[in-house]
């Protein structure tokens, strides 16, 4: 909210203000005013100094041209910046929040057996597993994996009534949270898991009963 109102171009020339160098900008540099002040060469010296290099002269560029070309509010800016400073010291102090909450997830997650090998497959972060285990349990009180494609809800059912053939699609009759972890999961999966990404290709280009993309990632799901 504050930066559509301050600084709407911002996110034009930073995908995701979360990032290292968006968030540098928006300690150092928080008003279009500023930057232009800064200048490419004051702009490439706070990436410098923290030794960010993904960033250079072109997007510093970018960035001055935004500032130059804004539609933002040029009211209120000293308000404006004690807002914006009072924000990001509440966003580190979650952050450090969720890095010690993690950390203790870590560690009571490693205590249970077998949690390591959910980690061994590439793309499968702590979060994806950990909530995985959290849901199911003990996996072992399952004797085949749909019961637990069951239990999250990724069971196919075909909406039909009387002569009427409808679409198929998941029951959802499930734990939510369960098929949330594996359908998110897969993303990551997608862009670090050869295999997956193969299936992938191979279940949307078939020419046998080609899948659509999120057919795919339900079948996917089913997979992991």
């Amino acid at each position: 909210r504050w930066i559509c109102m301050y600084y709407p171009e911002f996110n034009q020339v930073f995908g995701d203000w979360e990032g290292k160098a968006a968030l540098l900008i928006l300690k150092e540099c928080p008003i279009p005013q500023i930057i232009q002040e800064r200048g490419i060469e004051g702009i490439i010296g706070i990436w410098k100094k923290q030794k960010i290099r993904a960033v250079g002269r072109k997007r510093a560029a970018k960035l001055i041209e935004a500032a130059h070309n804004t539609i933002a509010t040029k009211e209120g800016l000293v308000s404006a910046k004690n807002d914006l400073d009072i924000l990001l010291e509440d966003y580190e102090r979650k952050m450090q929040q969720l890095e010690r909450t993690m950390a203790i997830v870590e560690s009571l997650a490693m205590q249970i057996p077998g949690f390591d090998k959910l980690l061994e497959i590439k793309g499968i972060g702590l979060v994806t597993a950990a909530g995985f285990v959290a849901e199911v349990g003990d996996v072992k009180r399952f004797s085949h994996s749909k019961q637990i494609q069951k239990l999250a809800g990724l069971s196919l059912r075909e909406n039909s009534s009387g002569k009427h053939k409808g679409e198929t699609t998941i029951c959802k009759r499930g734990r939510k949270r369960l098929r949330y972890y594996l359908t998110f999961g897969i993303m990551p999966l997608l862009s670090k898991n050869e295999e997956f990404r193969a299936l992938h290709l191979y279940y949307t280009t078939r020419n046998n009963n080609p899948l659509k993309k999120m057919q795919s990632l339900i079948a996917l799901s089913n997979k992991l």
